[in-house]
């Protein structure tokens, strides 16, 4: 991790090194938090700008709301404390990462009367998935374990302890040789990617999961819909079985980190042509496009630093 010079925590900035918490913070324990994450993009005018930093913030404070979680600050302010960040570090592009926290003034299961904490870091990440992988394709495999049922835990919300569930899922899958992981819902229908979401191509349509599948209401997700309406490509979610992932004629993964990454293998199986197809290249252009400022399409997704 390339380290940023200041921490926004709990209502102001603090030197890198100093965002510091007790051994016995609640969250670290117990996995009781939400986070999110956001990319800021450097544009052709060389400014830069935040991607859907509204939505963003609307669903750390949704996922705060399904855990009943009750944050101490407002949206705004939130989203103050996150140019602020990013304008002190002084970043051209980075990753950002919001996180509503449970301190460690009380243990146990029960959270009544914990203090609830914020933090903002932001530090320049680059393609998650790598370089090659956004240009040339990823190889991923269909996963051991099983996506979270929607009632077991509440997959609306982005929280931390489901994350263990993703790590185990990647894990397994680098360890195999593969870049990443899909996971199944208990029903055995596709649900996501580790940190994922999940585009499907057959006959000229794009399919993606409901969200009732267990799979995270993604914002590049639904930024895809968007780019594909304007592009003319249908979509539809559809419930999809692990054999449909393998005639599949693309197939990509969408996420803030992820952004739009095509997957050229699965479990062994090429995928269409072996490499990016030309409906993910287009959707994949069209998303650089906007989020660089080389066209006058969303700009209402784009907050300037």
């Amino acid at each position: 991790m390339e380290k940023s010079d200041h921490i926004w925590m709990d209502g102001k900035l603090v030197p890198w090194h100093e965002a510091n918490v007790h051994v016995l913070t609640h969250t670290l324990h117990y996995g009781f938090g939400v986070f999110e994450g956001i990319r800021c993009y450097q544009r052709a005018d060389k400014s830069s700008a935040i991607f859907r930093l509204k939505e963003h913030v609307d669903r750390l404070f949704g996922s705060a709301k399904i855990l009943g979680i009750r944050v101490p600050f407002t949206p705004e302010e939130i989203e103050n404390a996150i140019l602020e960040t990013v304008r002190a570090n002084k970043l051209e592009e980075c990753y950002i990462r919001p996180i509503i926290f449970l301190g460690d003034n009380k243990m146990g299961l029960n959270p009544a009367g914990v203090d609830v904490r914020v933090a903002v870091a932001a530090w320049p990440w680059g393609a998650y998935l790598g370089d090659d992988g956004l240009n040339k394709g990823i190889r991923v495999c269909l996963s051991s374990f099983t996506r979270h049922h929607i009632n077991v835990t509440m997959t609306r919300a982005k929280a931390c302890g489901y994350y263990i569930n993703s790590i185990l899922a990647k894990v397994e899958a680098v360890q195999d040789g593969y870049d990443e992981a899909i996971l199944l819902d208990p029903s055995g229908f596709v649900s996501e990617g580790s940190g994922e979401n999940i585009f499907v191509l057959r006959n000229g349509t794009l399919h993606t999961p409901p969200l009732a599948s267990g799979c995270l209401d993604g914002i590049t997700r639904d930024a895809v819909v968007e780019i594909c309406e304007d592009l003319g490509i249908p979509v539809q979610e559809k419930q999809l079985t692990r054999d449909a992932l393998y005639v599949a004629d693309e197939i990509f993964l969408t996420g803030t980190a992820a952004e739009i990454t095509p997957v050229r293998e699965v479990d062994r199986r090429q995928i269409g042509p072996g490499h990016k197809g030309e409906v993910t290249d287009r959707v994949q252009k069209a998303f650089f496009d906007i989020v660089r400022g080389n066209c006058d399409r969303h700009t209402k997704w784009l907050t300037r630093v």
